[in-house]
């Protein structure tokens, strides 16, 4: 297990130069935007405009913080995805064009190369018990929390997160019943 405190996560421009990524895991570790196999982080949304292309590439996002952002992908309809929203996968190789129709926004961004890895996000609240499954599971805490590994307990706050190797069991319990984490597997193909 590899805890991840939200104050140490890395922070970089986006790829189109039209904000700033705050980098929460990469593998392998130290690859680029450019030769990741999967990729974790976050971004504050504060203007309407065109995503990233990253080129073979699947991506899920959920909104962390605002009042939604409504998403035209590959010239469909617009989605309004919101916090209450099921986090939204799609791939990150058609253009996505982003409006705000109220306000700035905090999204969290799973990304995992096509031929190598894929990947399941989902929110979740409450106490949870279950099994690490794909090759890792990441637990990023959107409110106190407490995670249990046989003899291990790691305390998160805020926005921080812990990798749990694939395969072990582990135990979440929140302060509140109605505090909120997501569950992101990533699993080699």
């Amino acid at each position: 297990m590899t805890l991840l405190r939200a104050s140490d996560y890395k922070r970089m421009p986006w790829k189109n130069g039209g904000g700033e990524t705050v980098e929460i895991a990469i593998f392998p570790p130290g690859s680029s935007v450019e030769d990741f196999d999967w990729r974790i982080s976050m971004a504050t949304v504060a203007s309407d405009g065109p995503f990233s292309i990253f080129p073979g590439i699947d991506r899920t996002l959920a909104i962390l913080e605002g009042n939604g952002m409504a998403l035209e992908i590959a010239a469909a309809d617009p989605l309004l995805l919101t916090m209450e929203s099921a986090p939204l996968p799609f791939p990150a190789d058609v253009p996505v064009n982003a409006t705000l129709p109220d306000g700035a926004i905090t999204d969290l961004n799973v990304m995992t190369r096509r031929s190598t890895f894929r990947h399941v996000v989902m929110r979740r609240s409450g106490l949870f018990a279950g099994k690490a499954d794909g090759n890792t599971t990441l637990v990023l805490a959107l409110d106190p929390l407490m995670v249990s590994t046989g003899d291990s307990k790691d305390r998160l706050g805020k926005l921080d997160g812990l990798l749990i190797d694939g395969g072990l069991q582990f135990t979440i319990e929140t302060d509140q019943n109605e505090s909120a984490f997501f569950l992101i597997t990533l699993e080699r193909l």
